[in-house]
């Protein structure tokens, strides 16, 4: 058997499709796009990636973006400053603040600028009066990544109610809110993590298993259920030849890509999987894309919410 492949590129592709004549909508109305401000904060290359993509993405679909780049050496009252600034801007409507932030700000630092962020513009979904939303299931602004599978699933027909979930992961911005998500669908769910006993026989009860720890390959095919929906939301640049040719093979494709390249980006699922699963998605090309896709939408969706007060 060989799992259905869930193309998150595609399904991302139709969510911004449908989201393109919204946002004309919006700007006939309003006599401006809707407006994303991403405060860039440093030089981490993945970073640098990342915000560009997001960056495209928005204004292929008629957002007005505004990157504000700030140095590494940038204290964190100057980071705090920015997004106050940015929250009495009455033209901004959603504001993102890209993740990592400098080590140097401090272990704080980070946790501090979201909750700075307003909450009617914090279109990650990661302030704590959203948060608080979500865990009561009336969430108008929910975490990005989450948002997306469920739009995968639910657009690819698969059915979540009834169902038994099982999320490898507890964080704030995928695991967590990927659990309630799937609850408030009425799949009875399980969060496992590093402390979790046997945790191959929890995972090979799940008929949707979602990973998210960054961990490459970590799930093997003797932990997932046949037939059983795989979800991998990790992603973990590699430079290590060797490690690519012990999950791909020595004559696959993905290491002569890796060849040319001299990198790649690996999943938390083992290939193998796809011999085992009923559905599963790429890595690349599954998560990915619709975490973009949802962060558009979040920036309409937030337009439209703070333009009808």
């Amino acid at each position: 058997m060989s799992a259905t492949r869930l193309d998150g590129t595609l399904c991302a592709a139709a969510i911004r499709g449908e989201l393109t004549p919204r946002v004309a909508a919006f700007a006939s109305a309003h006599g401006r796009a809707p407006s994303l401000h991403i405060l860039l904060v440093g030089d981490d290359p993945a970073s640098k990636v990342y915000v560009g993509a997001k960056e495209r993405a928005g204004v292929e679909t008629g957002l007005h973006v505004s990157v504000h780049r700030m140095p590494a050496t940038s204290t964190r009252e100057a980071v705090l400053g920015m997004v106050y600034q940015l929250n009495e801007d009455a033209t901004c409507d959603g504001i993102l603040v890209q993740s990592p932030l400098p080590a140097a700000l401090g272990k704080k630092a980070e946790q501090d600028v979201f909750d700075a962020i307003n909450p009617s513009k914090d279109v990650d979904g990661f302030h704590p009066l959203n948060v608080g939303l979500l865990v009561q299931g009336r969430a108008t602004l929910a975490a990005c990544t989450p948002s997306g599978v469920i739009e995968l699933l639910e657009r690819s027909g698969i059915a979540i109610a009834g169902t038994r979930a099982v999320v490898i992961g507890r964080s704030e911005i995928v695991g967590k809110p990927m659990a309630l998500m799937l609850l408030q669908r009425d799949a009875t769910v399980t969060i496992c993590h590093s402390r979790t006993k046997d945790l191959p026989a929890v995972t090979r009860d799940a008929d949707i298993l979602v990973s998210a720890i960054g961990r490459p390959g970590f799930v093997t095919p003797a932990m997932v259920k046949a037939g059983a929906t795989v979800i991998d939301v990790g992603v973990s640049p590699t430079s290590d030849r060797q490690q690519v040719a012990s999950l791909f093979g020595d004559r696959s494709e993905r290491l002569a890509s890796f060849d040319k390249k001299g990198s790649t980006v690996v999943g938390d699922v083992h290939p193998g999987v796809w011999d085992v699963a009923g559905a599963m998605t790429p890595v690349p090309g599954g998560v990915g894309p619709l975490t973009i896709a949802l962060l558009l939408k979040n920036t309409l969706v937030a337009a439209e919410s703070r333009a009808a007060r």
